[in-house]
């Protein structure tokens, strides 16, 4: 299924958040493309794709399909875990 492939997505997204979070704590933050690609991805992407990845393995493990997805347990508890700084920064 691809919900696989959205998985992995959505995780290097989240490592594209996490990597602009720390960004705020440099005192002097380089400049360039990647950077600014990095911050874009890890604050759009990421809480965006995230929400409806999650969202999706919640509707496959109620219809009990989670398993054909063949998606690995840790990726889909990492995913979670950064959903919950992504959602607090999406709506606060």
């Amino acid at each position: 299924m691809r919900i696989r492939f959205y998985c992995r997505l959505s995780f290097i997204c989240n490592l594209c958040f996490l990597c602009a979070l720390l960004l705020q704590f440099l005192p002097h933050p380089p400049q360039g493309e990647i950077v600014a690609t990095t911050i874009v991805i890890g604050y759009l992407f990421a809480g965006a794709l995230n929400i409806v990845v999650n969202l999706v393995l919640m509707v496959l493990g109620m219809l009990k399909k989670f398993k054909s997805a063949e998606v690995p347990i840790w990726l889909v508890v990492v995913n979670l875990i950064f959903l919950i700084p992504e959602c607090i920064l999406l709506f606060r």
